[in-house]
């Protein structure tokens, strides 16, 4: 079953409730009224601050009350208190707020799960031919170094398996093996041998199966391409969408405890619809 087709019956399935602390903003107020018309989840809206979610904060981070009281009076965290009280289950946001403060919020409030040091993004790309990848990490870290990358591979290999059934994760390099030196080399080098994963691999060789054998490494079927750096999978994935007309649906944020999106600021409502839909799917 394609992707977004499974994306769709699951989040029906499930009925997750996603709070959109953005409701005021009417690409997010539409998408909102088509997600609840197609069954997709059960919008929620921000309602007065309570004391679940003081407590959620303080629970969290060790907040004193007072400033979990200021931080609450912001959308964002009211939003993320929410979903760490139990009274939603995903959060999406981003269409009016920079990328930096929807993650503060979600790091504050709702916390990374165990083993991951520093969220991450990905980009679920759907491309015209049918083929389906993650994307990894195009919105968020700049130029991780080998500890992060590696958490940045085994937290989309946790996304992969969820959203493609498996994952076949590659952590991409301008040299395949051992034909290449650099620092962007040996970085990408260490964080495959801390995580086992494919890499370094060229992009041909860990998605052409005549390459990888003709290179010695992998099969040249990875579904989840791990970037070296912010630059290189932000300039991929827009590349895809404007010379292969691939559908990029995200960026979703990975490794929070429940599952957080943060919108493009120029999301349309279907962009908006698309990207909910997986949140409740992972929810």
């Amino acid at each position: 079953m394609p992707v977004l087709d499974d994306v769709l019956a699951r989040a029906r399935a499930r009925g997750a409730r996603v709070v959109f602390p953005e409701m005021s903003e009417p690409r997010v107020a539409e998408a909102a009224r088509r997600l609840e018309s197609e069954g997709l989840c059960a919008p929620v809206t921000l309602g007065a601050v309570t004391d679940a979610h003081v407590a959620a904060l303080v629970a969290a981070r060790g907040l004193k009350e007072s400033l979990a009281r200021r931080l609450l009076a912001k959308p964002l965290y009211r939003a993320a208190a929410m979903v760490a009280a139990g009274e939603a289950d995903a959060m999406v946001a981003g269409a009016d707020s920079p990328t930096r403060r929807v993650i503060e919020a979600a790091s504050i409030a709702i916390g990374l799960t165990e083993g991951v040091s520093a969220p991450s993004s990905f980009f679920l790309m759907v491309f015209p031919d049918g083929r389906e990848f993650l994307f990894a990490d195009c919105a968020v870290n700049v130029d991780p170094d080998a500890d992060a990358l590696a958490g940045i591979a085994r937290a989309s290999a946790v996304s992969g398996a969820a959203l493609l059934g498996a994952a076949r994760v590659a952590l991409l390099s301008f040299s395949t093996g051992t034909s290449g030196a650099g620092d962007s080399v040996d970085k990408v080098r260490a964080a495959a041998e801390a995580t086992g994963f494919l890499g370094p691999v060229q992009s041909d060789a860990a998605l052409n199966a005549a390459i990888a054998a003709k290179k010695g490494l992998g099969n040249g079927d990875a579904n989840v391409l791990v970037f070296p750096s912010l630059d290189a999978g932000n300039i991929a994935y827009k590349l895809c969408q404007e010379l292969a007309g691939a559908q990029a649906i995200g960026p979703m944020l990975q490794g929070f405890a429940r599952p957080v999106c943060d919108l493009s600021r120029g999301a349309t409502v279907a962009d908006i619809v698309a990207s909910t839909a997986v949140a409740a799917a992972l929810a």
